[in-house]
């Protein structure tokens, strides 16, 4: 991290611990806002050249306000870090963790699990073998992995008068400091010695060179006495805090009390519009502002992260905040969520049409394609998930269970990731509204995914009462997507015979709608059901006339109904169609970004010139 000043004694404490033997792991620990994670990386960097095959980073937000990432999706960005491709990562944190442990063993790896809060989180994402090290930093001391890990403690305390003050000079400049030696002494007690307030300080300072440091000093002492606005021990770092906001520009300010009502960690400038009221240019600029102060930080190219005092303390500010921000908050998701849908699966019935009372935001985020929809919703996943639970809290349920729907392209993605509760609190604010339509389709993709969780038990209970609901609701189109999940399930459970009755009476109703998506989805379904049944000439019949159907921006969809194509052509003995089928399949879904699709057709390829 640039302007890393001090910590000669622990740096060199490092050093020894990771050297001190085999496969080390290495404990950083120290209060909130002491550069745990700013030391980590610092030494990551300086020692780079002893770890030739890489670094893996992974922030585990134990004391965050924003919920920790388990260890199975830490697992997976390593594995994904490492280069096994997505496909092949198994479906299990177990798994996983035993492969990861597998790849590492023999190479010579940094892993940096920054923000531990537990010993239990730390231990299944320790690498294998001998020549790996590992750096974990954390509030906690984790005594138990110390006792059973062997880890070895680096704490992290205050940084002395002269570190902090070589702080405040890497800032504002050695004369600055020079002529007030005593005042910039005492701005370091006033901070606690603590890095985040010492930046935040020394960033108000840089902007105003009038100010004496000893007027600096008089304001915080005068603060810290009442303001104890965190909940925690670093009364400095509230104080800085305080000041920091009260002397930005207005919009600056107000931005920052908005980012309190966020239900994320991060955000994009079409986010911060819509808590702040504003549009995203002139959203753009306060976070701008927001980042020279050291209240943000610019984590990837346009996407902002606070620190997580930082992010408390905006919290605290929230009330203080545009009532209307939270709500404009979530229209906002409500109508990027139709925008990513649209652009991840072209021609789709939108899952669910607009509340009448929805906030229209200044602007929403274009799509290019659906590799560009699938990277917004995988970014905005936990803030979409902490705006579902928003919603609810404040009884907007009718945005709480569209909320939830809205993120079903990556459901389809990345289906065992764990979406079950999310959708289980989605399906409980669509029966509060009684809204039968919204219970259809929150029921039918719930039931899929537990289907695919291996619950089908559980599954058919939803899947069951999906296609009542929606003909209840007059929507045909969620009847005949609720009959071929439905359907596909008892296909897979054995059911064969009411499998096809359901799936031909989708087909029915599909056509009835005259909507290409679903008469393209139903019968890919239930050619993929002849197919189990033996009954190639009706799948092939079923997949040509999807073929001449489906929408030319469909790509996924074309790849798939080839791979079925070709498995029919080939079930009835027409083996170079088939193949033909199978190498376009293959092209198309590789040009996709459908590597489960490409695979598959290769696969299919090779053994069809196999003769198996």
């Amino acid at each position: 991290p640039r302007g890393f000043t001090g910590r000669r004694a622990e740096l060199a404490a490092l050093d020894a611990a990771v050297g001190g033997g085999d496969a080390p792991v290495c404990l950083v620990t120290g209060p909130a806002g002491v550069g745990k994670t700013a030391f980590a990386l610092h030494w990551a960097y300086r020692r780079r050249a002893d770890f030739p095959d890489g670094r893996l980073f992974a922030d585990l937000r134990g004391f965050s306000d924003t919920p920790a990432p388990d260890a199975g999706t830490v697992l997976r960005e390593f594995l994904l870090a490492l280069g096994v491709p997505a496909q092949r990562v198994p479906e299990t944190a177990a798994a996983r963790g035993a492969l990861f442990r597998t790849l590492t063993e023999g190479r010579r790896l940094l892993v940096v699990l920054d923000n531990a809060r537990s010993s239990e989180q730390v231990r299944p994402l320790l690498p294998g073998g001998d020549h790996c090290a590992t750096l974990v930093t954390s509030r906690d001391r984790l005594g138990g992995l110390v006792a059973s890990d062997a880890a070895r403690p680096v704490p992290l305390g205050h940084l002395p008068a002269a570190d902090s003050a070589a702080l405040l000079a890497s800032v504002l400049g050695e004369d600055r400091i020079a002529a007030e030696p005593e005042a910039a002494e005492r701005l370091a007690g006033l901070c606690d010695g603590l890095p985040l307030a010492l930046r935040v300080t020394a960033a108000r300072l840089a902007g105003r060179p009038q100010w004496t440091l000893a007027a600096m000093g008089h304001e915080l002492a005068d603060e810290q006495g009442r303001l104890a606005l965190l909940n925690v021990e670093d009364t400095g770092v509230s104080a800085a805090l305080r000041l920091t906001v009260q002397q930005l520009p207005e919009p600056a300010a107000r931005m920052f009390r908005a980012l309190g009502l966020h239900t994320g960690s991060d955000l994009d400038r079409f986010t911060a519009s819509a808590l702040a009221g504003t549009t995203p240019a002139q959203a753009s600029a306060d976070l701008d502002r927001l980042a020279a102060a050291h209240l943000l930080t610019e984590s990837v190219p346009g996407r902002w992260t606070p620190h997580d005092l930082v992010r408390l303390y905006a919290r605290h500010l929230a009330p203080q905040a545009d009532p209307e921000g939270l709500r404009r908050l979530l229209d906002h998701y409500l109508y990027t969520g139709l925008a990513a849908d649209a652009a991840a699966e072209p021609g789709s019935q939108p899952c669910y049409a607009l509340p009448a009372d929805a906030h229209r935001p200044a602007a929403t985020p274009e799509f290019e394609d659906r590799a560009a929809a699938l990277a917004w919703y995988e970014a905005e996943r936990a803030a979409l998930e902490g705006a579902v639970a928003a919603a609810a809290a404040l009884g907007l349920h009718d945005r709480a269970w569209r909320l939830a729907l809205v993120q079903w392209p990556l459901m389809l993605w990345r289906i065992t990731d764990g979406w079950t509760p999310l959708l289980e609190a989605g399906l409980a604010s669509a029966e509060l509204v009684g809204d039968l339509d919204a219970q259809s389709r929150t029921r039918a993709l719930l039931g899929w995914i537990l289907h695919e969780e291996g619950r089908d038990t559980e599954a058919l209970v939803h899947l069951e009462q999906a296609p009542v609901l929606a003909a209840a609701a007059g929507d045909t189109i969620s009847e005949a997507i609720a009959y071929v999940n439905l359907g596909a399930v008892l296909n897979g459970v054995g059911e064969m015979g009411r499998a096809g009755e359901l799936m031909s009476r989708a087909v029915a109703l599909a056509d009835r709608t005259g909507h290409p998506a679903t008469q393209v989805l139903t019968l890919g379904h239930l050619a993929r059901h002849c197919l189990t049944t033996g009954r190639y000439a009706a799948a092939l019949a079923h997949t040509a006339r999807a073929a001449e159907l489906v929408s030319p921006h469909a790509a996924v969809g074309r790849a798939e109904l080839q791979i079925v194509r070709g498995e029919a052509l080939a079930g009835l003995g027409r083996v170079t169609e088939a193949a033909d089928q199978f190498r376009s399949a293959t092209r198309a879904a590789a040009a996709a970004g459908f590597t489960e699709g490409s695979e598959r057709a290769a696969e299919l390829l090779s053994r069809l010139a196999a003769g198996r």
